[in-house]
């Protein structure tokens, strides 16, 4: 082992042992002792994520109330171990900002997210840089989430130099071509020093899956992943992730607008709408079974193979309301084609459909 990597272990141990942990805050060896109990990963209860609204300087200056955008709103769901949850909506319910709260990029305004049992709200920060480990993301855009200036290489060996997770250049060149090459860039070692203009959409994608697993993570966080890429690259990245799930044991939380992609590769799929999740279970349950009205309309659009079959879609009218002035009640009145009187006055609470399979819907609760 090298003399500045047996340095930085000793400098990590000493601000280890003089970090101040809080009463009932979670440090580093709990994270590390943590292990998966039964058979979820995560158990998301009650999460909110509330963003303050700007106001103008005088505005603020006579207004005594403030006003939030409330992008997750209350949400509730648990993400067993080696699977694929899909978590679809259209933009702007708050489906990246869950992922992204997940991680702790964006700070909680309220409930609690627990990893291997352990509340990620109580950890020191040495515990989260831990945690940050064991989670990682796959951002939307290849083109602007990596360094231009830097080498596949580099890019790929930042996450290992920033945890000091190697003891020299070799160890760290051998992990790279291995993240490389279960990330579908073969051989590994054309691509080691080729700068990202180099190399085509897909290739980049490939580079950021790359990035993500080399860290050998529990959790992969996938924001939109083949939004940008054609659609014959598409099935190469999703294979791939199906891949990593089934041979490295990968838990994903795979966020997308496109419910046909959601069919395709997850095993459940939790359907998202201004703030709330409207609807989760199996996803062949949920494709066959749609109960809640929205969950109705993005099936009935989804792009069937034979041309000649004929069925009714649903096409619904308007913008989605504005998260920072939600409508009352259930949220999804003011377009629903199914929409009743109460459903302006009174909030859907979840109701059971069969086994895992849940909606949120009045009509549910036996109003007509």
């Amino acid at each position: 082992m090298d003399e500045t990597r047996t340095s930085a272990t000793l400098q990590g141990d000493v601000a280890l042992e003089k970090e101040k942990v809080k009463s009932g805050s979670i440090g580093r060896k709990e994270l590390r002792n943590a292990s998966v109990s039964g058979k979820d990963l995560y158990d998301i209860r009650g999460l909110e994520v509330f963003f303050p609204v700007r106001q103008s300087f005088f505005k603020a200056m006579v207004s005594t109330e403030k006003h939030w955008v409330r992008a997750v709103d209350g949400v509730s769901f648990t993400i067993g171990a080696g699977e694929i949850l899909a978590l679809v909506g259209e933009s702007g319910c708050g489906k990246t900002t869950t992922g992204r709260t997940l991680l702790g990029l964006e700070a909680q305004t309220g409930g609690q997210i627990i990893y291997k049992g352990l509340e990620v709200g109580r950890f020191t920060p040495g515990a989260i840089r831990d945690y940050r480990r064991h989670c990682q993301i796959i951002f939307q855009d290849p083109y602007n989430a990596i360094n231009p200036k830097h080498t596949i290489f580099d890019i790929v060996a930042e996450p290992l130099v920033v945890n000091h997770l190697t003891s020299n250049e070799r160890e760290k060149e051998e992990r790279v071509i291995r993240a490389l090459e279960e990330a579908g860039l073969r051989p590994a070692r054309d691509y080691l020093y080729r700068y990202p203009h180099e190399l085509s959409g897909g290739q980049r994608q490939r580079v950021c899956i790359a990035g993500a697993i080399v860290l050998e993570p529990d959790m992969i966080v996938a924001d939109e992943p083949v939004a940008s890429l054609d659609v014959s690259i598409r099935n190469d990245i999703l294979k791939l992730m199906v891949q990593h799930k089934k041979e490295l044991g990968v838990t994903y939380l795979f966020i997308t607008h496109d419910l046909s992609l959601a069919w395709v590769i997850s095993d459940r799929i939790a359907v998202m709408y201004l703030g709330k999740i409207v609807e989760i279970g199996e996803t062949e349950e949920v494709v066959a079974n749609p109960q809640h009205p929205y969950t109705k309309a993005l099936i009935s659009v989804i792009p069937v193979p034979d041309p000649t079959t004929k069925r009714e879609r649903t096409i619904l009218t308007g913008e989605t309301p504005n998260p920072a002035a939600i409508p009352t009640g259930c949220r999804f009145h003011p377009r629903c084609p199914e929409v009743m009187d109460i459903c302006s006055e009174q909030s859907p609470v979840d109701v059971q459909i069969r086994g895992t399979h849940y909606a949120a819907c009045l009509r549910l609760n036996g109003h007509s």
